[in-house]
């Protein structure tokens, strides 16, 4: 579990992805991979999301042995067990619940509960989360982290959801003290990203490179 924590705190941004595609799959995680990604969120949003996961992990043996893959959208423990048993590393929820705190610390597995309000922040800290996903990152803000943060001074926080790669964007969020930002949409934003030459790792190596000037 530290160890994820300490991927994720060296490079801060977690791509949030899901195709029915394998190839296309592979394809995102190559371009991510090259533009410094070294945490990676596949989402259980599809038909095809456990086939898929259990293939990316097989192609990150042989091709990314330092990439960390875990599973989003977990909301109930029998698929935080189905993941976990076919090799996640950490489970992100966008709900809290008991069942899959219980389930990741029995395997010691990193869970990111998703919150959005100060009680369920709470929740999570007791629930022995270490690291808690503010969602949606969008609606909530960096000024409601700001507010909040000194009431819990032993957890980390990552926005996800409406987060971007502009720099305006990432100062506000990490100037707020995140540890680390989820990123779906506005990283993908183009469906035929992928085919162009360079255009996620490109973004992905100019984002890691403000976020250094600001810690």
């Amino acid at each position: 579990m530290k160890t994820i924590l300490s991927n994720i705190e060296n490079a801060p941004i977690i791509p949030v992805y899901y195709h029915d595609d394998i190839n296309q799959c592979i394809q995102i995680l190559e371009a991510c991979y090259a533009g410094g990604i070294r945490v990676f969120e596949f989402v259980n949003r599809g038909p095809e999301a456990y086939a898929n996961f259990k293939s990316l992990l097989t192609y990150r043996d042989t091709h990314f042995k330092d990439l960390k893959l875990g599973i989003g959208t977990i909301k109930s423990k029998q698929q935080a067990i189905d993941f976990i048993n076919i090799g996640a590393e950490f489970i992100v929820s966008p709900i809290i619940k008991p069942e899959i705190a219980e389930v990741t610390l029995k395997n010691n597995i990193l869970w990111i509960p998703g919150c959005m309000t100060p009680t369920e922040i709470a929740v999570a800290e007791e629930l022995g989360a270490p690291l808690v996903k503010l969602f949606p990152g969008d609606a909530l803000g960096a000024n409601f982290l700001r507010s909040i943060k000194p009431l819990f001074q032993s957890l980390k926080f990552m926005p996800t959801g409406g987060v971007s790669l502009d720099e305006e964007n990432l100062t506000d969020w990490f100037s707020a003290g995140v540890t680390a930002v989820g990123m779906g949409s506005k990283l993908f934003s183009d469906p035929t990203s992928y085919e162009k030459e360079d255009y996620i790792e490109n973004r992905l190596i100019n984002a890691f490179k403000h976020i250094k000037t600001l810690r």
